[in-house]
């Protein structure tokens, strides 16, 4: 989006539809049935959950070994890309609905947030930073296309170019880093006293 007319404008509206979508849905679930779900969310063991995420973290090992031997195979299939028509407002709003009811880490975060007992206004500040710091990337991007012009598109352009080549190896990447993090942390947990 960035790499297309317009490209302030329109990721800009992206970000407010991927924005508005997070923040009422996590309001909604603040105020209302979040508490109750709190509640009702098991706490397991120290040994139960650091057996859990062991387990993820070798899953994530896996799932980017995978990717990294289909790397070839994936980075030959196009990314889905529109140069024109729709809105990019809709597509935000979509993309924030459709990817909102599996947003586990959301839902913890607002777990967290609830059990920690603030009073309601700090937990609307607290929910409102966190949407903020997830469009942030966005954010900055648009900065770099406002304050750099055509030079940020190239360098926007570029990394673009760069991603639509190299995202399986950086998908394996990312997910060898965060399945690493998640075994140790587990193992960690799993040989201490």
């Amino acid at each position: 989006m960035a790499a297309l007319p317009r490209a302030p404008l329109r990721l800009g509206q992206f970000t407010l539809g991927i924005f508005a979508v997070n923040l009422v849905g996590g309001l909604v679930l603040m105020v209302g049935p979040g508490r109750l779900l709190v509640g009702l969310v098991p706490h397991p063991q120290r040994n139960v959950r650091n057996w859990i995420e062991v387990t993820a973290g070798v899953v994530l090992i896996v799932c980017a070994v995978a990717v990294w031997l289909g790397r070839r195979r994936l980075a030959r299939r196009e990314l889905p890309v529109r140069a024109s028509g729709g809105s990019a407002l809709v597509a935000g709003l979509s993309i924030g609905a459709v990817e909102l009811p599996t947003a586990v880490p959301y839902f913890a975060v607002i777990a967290a947030i609830l059990a920690s007992n603030a009073a309601l206004p700090g937990e609307v500040l607290a929910l409102l930073a966190y949407n903020l710091a997830f469009v942030l990337p966005l954010l900055i991007m648009i900065l770099v296309l406002l304050l750099a012009g055509a030079r940020g598109e190239r360098w926007l352009g570029g990394g673009a170019a760069w991603l639509r080549r190299e995202w399986p190896s950086a998908l394996a990447g990312l997910l060898l880093l965060v399945g690493s993090i998640l075994t140790l942390i587990g193992a960690h947990g799993l040989i201490r006293p």
